[in-house]
């Protein structure tokens, strides 16, 4: 019985017969097996294999399963090579590639262990972007982070500090030249759209104008 299983077991062993580079992607390397292309696979899970190693249909898969692995890892590298990103928007990204939830946890597992996944790092970054480059209100920003899937308390630890008059004013600051010569009630629209769409309210929004357009005023 136990030569029958050896001998039905070795039926489905295949030998390598050859590991070559890929042309195009010398990270990738193509595998052979019984003298035809098999699958290629990451450097890094082909490093382990040798020609002429005999491997079964178990082996394959446990293979295939770490290239698929690998191939997210570095997909999601990618992802957040350009900017920060949140957990959320990791996973929506590996998703709509295709890859199943145990590759997209164990992803996401792996770069909070290399600290380049964090929501409160990102969050904060975030915030601190805006205020620099595009000024907005805490609601907006609130908002804009909750689209990307940040829970609501380090939403809210991120927001503790941000002053919304301030944020206001740098918001109002990069449009005052552009309307400083129009007629007030021109002014005092074009301000108060511009300052409504970034999300702050009335009663900051008619702080701001009436500051900016008496200052104008003395100016002029």
């Amino acid at each position: 019985m136990a030569a029958a299983y050896a001998a039905a077991f070795l039926r489905f062993m295949q030998e390598i017969t050859a590991l070559t580079r890929q042309k195009r992607n010398p990270d990738r390397v193509n595998v052979f097996l019984d003298g035809e292309f098999a699958f290629g696979l990451a450097e890094i899970s082909a490093a382990r294999l040798r020609v002429g190693q005999s491997v079964s249909p178990d082996d394959i898969a446990v293979l295939q399963q770490e290239d698929t692995l690998e191939k997210a890892k570095q997909s999601a590298f990618r992802y957040i090579s350009y900017r920060p990103r949140s957990i959320a928007e990791v996973e929506r990204n590996l998703r709509g590639k295709s890859y199943d939830e145990l590759v997209i946890t164990q992803v996401v597992t792996r770069l909070q262990e290399l600290q380049l996944l964090d929501d409160l790092s990102f969050t904060q970054f975030w915030v601190e972007q805006r205020e620099t480059f595009k000024p907005r209100s805490a609601l907006a920003l609130r908002q804009e982070l909750m689209q990307k899937g940040v829970a609501r308390d380090i939403i809210d630890e991120a927001l503790a500090d941000v002053d919304e008059t301030a944020v206001a004013h740098k918001a109002a600051a990069m449009r005052v030249n552009r309307w400083q010569h129009l007629p007030e009630d021109q002014f005092r629209k074009k301000m108060g759209g511009y300052l409504q769409r970034r999300g702050f309210n009335y009663a900051v929004i008619r702080e701001i104008t009436d500051e900016l357009w008496e200052n104008l005023s003395h100016d002029h």
